[in-house]
């Protein structure tokens, strides 16, 4: 087992997260439809990963299709292809997931998305693997094993009408449920320590260790976004309080008072529910990374400001408060910022110059870096690690004043 989880990349020893993963490998060399559920942000996503690995089609295609991120519109063209001129647009024939993946596996997540209309088109595939192009009446033949996933109870939306009761027997012919991390106490702190010392690598940080008050307020928090917002927490815990590691510091210890500032107020009546800001798509993991290496640079000008402000005996140099991206989302700095200011920062702030504040040094590094690229604001803004959108609204900040 522990070799499985080595491969995929999986942390734990909790014992339903252990009985996920044998009826995975165990049903992983049939063709039998899976149906994986659990909340949002709990790993679903490796279940169907460790079952195509194991299977007798693991040299064939595998492609994962988020339902609910496909407009209604399109979805039956996304899986089941589309003719020519079918459609203002369709410039062209396009083959679907479904005939692409031909002797593979498709794992359809967030399958309680799926329209009423596609579910009709899915369930006939699923009987007897036949399916029609949007704008065609050829039928196809193709040979798929389908995985689906759900965060959502199935059931009661077959009792509301939002999905057919014998889709819902079709794909539940074995069902597999992950955990939520609330329900994972013991593996709660060796997943922050694999985040921290994954993080610690990746940007040559000092590691992230927690006191053990720390580590106990840790496995008290209920994790609405689970796995997705431990990880978020321990990357902005890593990038906001560790300092570039050094002969003498290769740990930053962190107790309670600093974790708190980074773990949102408990709401004893609010009941876990599915959150966009934890989704793991490309576009908000490519967000998110941007989002580090901004606020990365910024504790580097703020220690560098302190420096200056200790020498010029301004003041005591004490630790100053990070402002976060213009764009960064709120839920973000909720989580990533205390929720009160220490009146020490206060006192700071007030005794450094206007051109000395963060925001200056921000604009100072965005001239530095146009400058160095010779103007080319693509470049620019790759190696400032934002969009060009915000580029050119930081710019026109610039110039408007």
């Amino acid at each position: 087992m522990q070799i499985l989880k080595n491969k995929f990349d999986i942390i734990g020893n909790d014992p339903a997260l252990n009985r996920a993963l044998e009826i995975a490998v165990a049903v992983a060399p049939t063709d039998i439809t899976v149906l994986v559920s659990g909340e949002s942000g709990v790993g679903k996503e490796n279940i169907p990963r460790i079952i195509h690995q194991n299977s007798r089609r693991k040299n064939g295609k595998y492609f994962a299709i988020n339902c609910g991120a496909i407009p209604e519109g399109t979805i039956d063209s996304e899986l089941f292809g589309h003719e020519k001129g079918s459609f203002t647009g369709a410039n062209e024939m396009r083959r679907g997931y479904f005939e692409e993946a031909d002797g593979g596996t498709l794992f359809l997540d967030e399958i309680g998305e799926l329209p009423l209309a596609s579910q009709a088109k899915l369930l006939r595939v699923l009987q007897s693997g036949e399916f029609i192009r949007v704008g065609s009446s050829k039928v196809l033949k193709t040979d798929v094993r389908v995985i689906a996933a759900t965060n959502v109870n199935l059931m009661h939306s077959v009792s509301k009408g939002k999905f057919r009761e014998d889709l819902y027997y079709r794909l539940n012919a074995v069902s597999i449920t992950m955990p939520a991390l609330r329900e994972r106490k013991e593996d709660i702190n060796l997943l922050f320590r694999k985040f921290a010392s994954d993080f610690s690598a990746k940007y040559g940080m000092s590691k992230v260790t927690l006191t053990e008050d720390a580590a106990i307020m840790l496995r008290k928090y209920r994790w609405p976004g689970n796995i997705r917002q431990l990880k978020n927490v321990a990357e902005s815990v890593s990038a906001l309080e560790s300092a570039k590691m050094s002969a003498n510091s290769d740990k930053c210890l962190i107790g309670v008072d600093v974790l708190s500032r980074y773990i949102p107020k408990e709401e004893p009546n609010l009941l876990p529910t599915k959150s966009s800001f934890y989704q793991d798509s490309p576009e908000a993991a490519g967000e998110r990374e941007a989002i580090i290496r901004m606020l990365l640079q910024l504790k580097q000008d703020v220690d560098y400001l302190k420096e200056v402000v200790a020498k010029a005996g301004l003041g005591k140099a004490a630790p100053a408060a990070i402002a976060p991206p213009e764009d960064l989302p709120m839920s973000s700095v909720h989580e990533m910022m205390p929720d009160d200011e220490d009146p020490e920062e206060q006192d700071f702030q007030e005794q450094i110059p206007e051109d000395m504040s963060i925001k200056s040094a921000s604009m100072d590094l965005i001239e530095k870096v146009l400058r160095k690229h010779g103007g080319n604001r693509k470049a620019a803004a790759n190696e400032l690690g934002i969009s060009e959108r915000t580029l050119y609204r930081k710019i026109k900040q610039m110039t408007e004043k």
